[in-house]
Protein backbone atom coordinates (compact mmCIF):
# COMPACT_ATOMS: atom_id res chain seq x y z
CA UNK A 1 0.00 0.00 0.00
CA UNK A 2 1.07 3.43 -0.37
CA UNK A 3 0.66 6.54 1.90
CA UNK A 4 -0.49 9.84 1.09
CA UNK A 5 0.02 12.83 3.33
CA UNK A 6 -3.33 15.22 2.60
CA UNK A 7 -2.12 18.45 4.49
CA UNK A 8 -2.55 17.04 7.65
CA UNK A 9 -6.23 16.37 7.09
CA UNK A 10 -5.24 12.72 6.88
CA UNK A 11 -3.74 9.70 5.04
CA UNK A 12 -4.46 8.30 1.76
CA UNK A 13 -3.36 4.62 0.93
CA UNK A 14 -4.17 3.16 -2.75
CA UNK A 15 -3.36 -0.46 -2.44
CA UNK A 16 -1.59 -1.79 -5.76
CA UNK A 17 -4.88 -3.78 -6.46
CA UNK A 18 -6.72 -0.83 -7.31
CA UNK A 19 -4.08 0.76 -9.49
CA UNK A 20 -3.68 -2.80 -11.16
CA UNK A 21 -7.85 -2.87 -11.87
CA UNK A 22 -7.12 1.18 -13.16
CA UNK A 23 -4.29 -0.13 -15.82
CA UNK A 24 -6.66 -3.10 -16.75
CA UNK A 25 -9.60 -0.83 -17.20
CA UNK A 26 -7.32 1.74 -19.04
CA UNK A 27 -5.77 -0.60 -21.57
CA UNK A 28 -9.26 -2.11 -22.36
CA UNK A 29 -10.43 1.62 -23.55
CA UNK A 30 -7.84 0.77 -26.43
CA UNK A 31 -9.48 -0.58 -29.64
CA UNK A 32 -7.24 -3.70 -30.61
CA UNK A 33 -7.01 -4.91 -27.12
CA UNK A 34 -9.08 -7.77 -26.07
CA UNK A 35 -9.99 -10.22 -23.23
CA UNK A 36 -8.20 -8.50 -20.40
CA UNK A 37 -7.95 -10.43 -17.27
CA UNK A 38 -8.72 -8.71 -13.84
CA UNK A 39 -6.93 -9.46 -10.96
CA UNK A 40 -9.38 -10.47 -7.75
CA UNK A 41 -12.95 -10.00 -10.03
CA UNK A 42 -11.60 -12.27 -12.49
CA UNK A 43 -10.36 -15.05 -10.20
CA UNK A 44 -13.22 -15.59 -8.38
CA UNK A 45 -14.73 -15.88 -11.10
CA UNK A 46 -12.58 -18.70 -12.59
CA UNK A 47 -12.76 -20.05 -9.14
CA UNK A 48 -16.74 -20.63 -9.59
CA UNK A 49 -16.11 -22.01 -12.80
CA UNK A 50 -13.88 -24.36 -11.99
CA UNK A 51 -11.06 -23.07 -14.06
CA UNK A 52 -7.54 -22.53 -12.91
CA UNK A 53 -6.29 -18.79 -12.39
CA UNK A 54 -3.33 -17.89 -14.94
CA UNK A 55 -2.47 -15.50 -12.33
CA UNK A 56 -2.85 -11.59 -12.31
CA UNK A 57 -2.64 -9.92 -15.91
CA UNK A 58 -1.25 -6.43 -14.63
CA UNK A 59 1.71 -6.59 -11.75
CA UNK A 60 1.94 -2.86 -9.70
CA UNK A 61 5.33 -2.26 -8.03
CA UNK A 62 4.78 1.05 -5.51
CA UNK A 63 7.79 2.76 -4.25
CA UNK A 64 6.66 5.91 -2.10
CA UNK A 65 4.95 8.23 -5.13
CA UNK A 66 6.06 6.60 -8.38
CA UNK A 67 4.60 2.96 -9.63
CA UNK A 68 5.61 0.71 -12.08
CA UNK A 69 3.24 -1.52 -13.98
CA UNK A 70 4.07 -4.69 -16.25
CA UNK A 71 0.77 -5.67 -17.72
CA UNK A 72 0.22 -9.00 -20.44
CA UNK A 73 -2.41 -8.31 -23.02
CA UNK A 74 -4.26 -10.38 -26.14
CA UNK A 75 -4.40 -7.86 -29.15
CA UNK A 76 -7.17 -8.22 -31.86
CA UNK A 77 -5.59 -10.10 -35.35
CA UNK A 78 -4.71 -7.77 -37.77
CA UNK A 79 -3.53 -4.44 -35.79
CA UNK A 80 -0.48 -2.87 -35.76
CA UNK A 81 0.50 -4.12 -32.72
CA UNK A 82 3.29 -1.46 -32.12
CA UNK A 83 0.33 1.15 -32.19
CA UNK A 84 -2.06 -0.80 -30.21
CA UNK A 85 0.60 -1.05 -27.51
CA UNK A 86 1.76 2.08 -27.63
CA UNK A 87 -1.81 3.66 -27.36
CA UNK A 88 -2.33 1.47 -24.22
CA UNK A 89 0.99 2.73 -22.15
CA UNK A 90 0.17 6.04 -23.19
CA UNK A 91 -3.74 5.58 -21.73
CA UNK A 92 -2.66 3.78 -18.81
CA UNK A 93 0.15 6.06 -17.93
CA UNK A 94 -2.33 8.86 -18.05
CA UNK A 95 -5.11 7.27 -16.32
CA UNK A 96 -3.11 5.77 -13.57
CA UNK A 97 -1.38 9.18 -12.94
CA UNK A 98 -4.79 11.32 -13.15
CA UNK A 99 -6.63 9.02 -10.58
CA UNK A 100 -4.06 8.12 -7.99
CA UNK A 101 -1.51 11.26 -8.08
CA UNK A 102 1.01 9.05 -8.83
CA UNK A 103 3.99 8.84 -11.03
CA UNK A 104 4.17 6.24 -13.56
CA UNK A 105 7.73 5.11 -14.29
CA UNK A 106 7.33 3.03 -16.77
CA UNK A 107 4.14 0.68 -18.28
CA UNK A 108 5.82 -2.34 -19.66
CA UNK A 109 3.32 -4.18 -21.69
CA UNK A 110 3.31 -8.24 -22.77
CA UNK A 111 1.32 -9.65 -26.06
CA UNK A 112 1.01 -12.79 -24.67
CA UNK A 113 -1.66 -13.88 -27.16
CA UNK A 114 -3.76 -12.97 -30.84
CA UNK A 115 -7.49 -12.83 -31.09
CA UNK A 116 -8.64 -14.48 -34.26
CA UNK A 117 -12.65 -13.57 -34.42
CA UNK A 118 -14.53 -16.78 -35.54
CA UNK A 119 -15.58 -16.29 -38.83
CA UNK A 120 -19.42 -15.86 -38.11
CA UNK A 121 -17.91 -13.40 -36.11
CA UNK A 122 -16.28 -11.96 -39.02
CA UNK A 123 -19.62 -11.90 -41.31
CA UNK A 124 -21.83 -10.21 -38.74
CA UNK A 125 -19.50 -7.53 -38.70
CA UNK A 126 -19.40 -6.85 -42.33
CA UNK A 127 -23.32 -6.70 -43.06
Amino acid sequence: MENFNNENIGIVKISDEVVSVIAGIAAEEIDGVMEFQHGVTNNISQLLKGKKSSGKAVKVTLEEDRARIEMAVTVEYGVKILDVIGAVQENVKKTVEAMTGLVVSSVDVYVQNIYLPKSSEKESKEM
